[in-house]
């Protein structure tokens, strides 16, 4: 079995590791046009603000290690036309220009996502940088030191990490983003509120409800970024609007996502049974809503990949689909969701309601304790939980990944009401906090079946 691995981040690192794990008489090419493998790309923050201090650390494999598996690893080798019928490609080494051609029985496809790059004038300044691979982590790090004011544009997950490593570092911070809030993906109102604030109390400035409209470069070297409000002077702009996959390889060959990732079953198999995809390049299946959404985390990645080496030869284990949980820590905030927001519901065709629930993590006789902010999204009529949020500064961010379990598992919330959590007076309160908050949601479901019983009796 010759088996054509293209592109090798997470999900193809992935991959490649347990195809020649399951199959060690497979032949395994690897075609990656970068001169690394598997960065992660959510580290970059990290690097910049200096938590880390050697990105090798970013790195979780490299060719060598791919190579000791048995996979015949090609760096700096773009791919440029794949026919997935003919199961042909043509590949180009980027250090000689020599162009060859290859084969496959069985096709890979974890070409991954690039940032979106946004038709905007002046976007070719060389003071506007993109925030996604090492080089370009690289890039930020190598000119960030002179430079005092930053703009951020996009206000999701890197570039809020981003914009907390330059605030630490001591930079005047400008993050603009056309929504109406930051992290509108992920969180709710009632959290993003709370987390804004605090970033506008660090000195902050948060232009939302702003779309770029242009960067103009100066004569002292700065660069102007205007945009629909206002016009902001920077040293350096960092683009972090969303990412796109990189599928036009296949596009035509394969069904896809209007967007263009590639829809694949719950084997890893595109509609061409001999062509796989992972990761960032494809859409998950989402559990909350039963279809398929586009979600680019590195989490799913690995699992797509792994799945993709467990089924390579025959369908043997079944994708669980995603619940798109994430964390994020920001400014001493321990913040994590999972499935569909109450904002987010209504876009994904769900009907729900939601229940917000505040207390203290542990009992008031502790001699210290925080408060914790949780919120619990669940489908009408059925109950099933479909989406948690959850903020404290104390690390409750584990308590996402127990809300994506319940989600993947279709529990309601009587089901979370009254699971079976331990109880220590160092850790929560004799019922845990996730006990109390299904229970809030079901003091929340009476009410309105009483409110209803009230209207229909008048």
């Amino acid at each position: 079995m010759k088996v054509v691995v293209v592109g090798c981040t997470h999900a193809g690192t992935s991959a490649v590791k347990t195809i020649l794990t399951e199959n060690p008489d497979a032949e395994v090419t690897v075609y990656e046009r970068n001169d690394n493998v598997s960065f992660l790309s959510c580290g970059i923050a990290l690097y910049v603000g200096g938590v880390v201090k050697d990105p090798e650390g970013l790195f979780y494999s490299n060719p060598d290690e791919l190579a000791s598996f048995g996979a015949d690893v090609k760096m700096e080798h773009d791919v440029l036309d794949i026919d997935t019928e003919g199961k042909t490609l043509t590949v180009k080494d980027l250090k000689t220009g020599e162009e060859t051609q290859d084969t496959f029985d069985k096709l890979v496809v974890t070409t991954g996502s690039w940032p979106i790059i946004p038709p905007i004038d002046g976007i070719q300044s060389d003071n506007v940088v993109l925030c996604k691979n090492y080089n370009q982590a690289q890039e930020i790090i190598r000119r960030k030191d002179d430079k005092k004011r930053i703009t951020v544009v996009g206000g999701g997950y890197i570039g809020i990490e981003l914009v907390e490593a330059f605030a630490e570092d001591g930079k005047e911070v400008t993050l603009v983003d056309g929504l109406d809030r930051i992290l509108n993906k992920y969180l709710d109102p009632e959290f993003t509120s709370v987390l804004e604030d605090d970033l506008r109390n660090r000195g902050v400035k948060i232009q939302l409800n702003e779309m770029v409209k242009g960067f103009v470069d100066n004569e002292d070297g700065t660069t102007t970024v205007q945009t629909s409000g206002g016009e902001y002077e920077s040293d350096m702009v960092i683009l972090c609007v969303g990412f796109r996959p990189n599928t036009e390889l296949v596009k035509g060959q394969v069904d896809m996502l209007g967007n263009g990732a590639i829809i694949v079953d719950n084997y890893m198999r595109t509609s061409n049974p001999d062509v796989f995809a992972a990761g960032d390049s494809c859409a998950v299946n989402y559990n909350p809503t039963g279809g398929h959404a586009y979600i680019p985390l590195a989490t799913n990645a690995v699992r797509m990949g792994l799945l993709v080496g467990k089924n390579i030869k025959e369908p043997t284990l079944e994708y669980r689909g995603t619940q798109s949980t994430s964390g994020l820590y920001l400014f001493g905030w321990n913040i994590g969701s999972t499935g569909v927001s109450e904002n987010s519901a209504p876009v994904m065709g769900l009907e729900t309601r939601a229940v917000m629930f505040e207390d203290n993590y542990r009992p008031e006789f502790m001699p210290t304790n925080e408060k914790i902010m949780m919120k619990l999204v669940y489908e009408v009529g059925t109950k099933r939980i479909v989406g948690g949020q959850v903020m404290s500064k104390y690390d409750i961010t584990q308590s996402a990944n127990t809300l994506s379990l319940a989600i993947q598992n279709k529990m309601t919330i009587e089901d979370l009401a009254l699971v079976d959590f331990f109880f220590q007076p160092v850790f929560d309160r004799p019922w845990n906090y996730l006990n109390l908050l299904g229970q809030a949601a079901m003091a929340h479901e009476a009410e309105i079946e009483q409110e209803s019983m009230n209207a229909g009796s008048n």
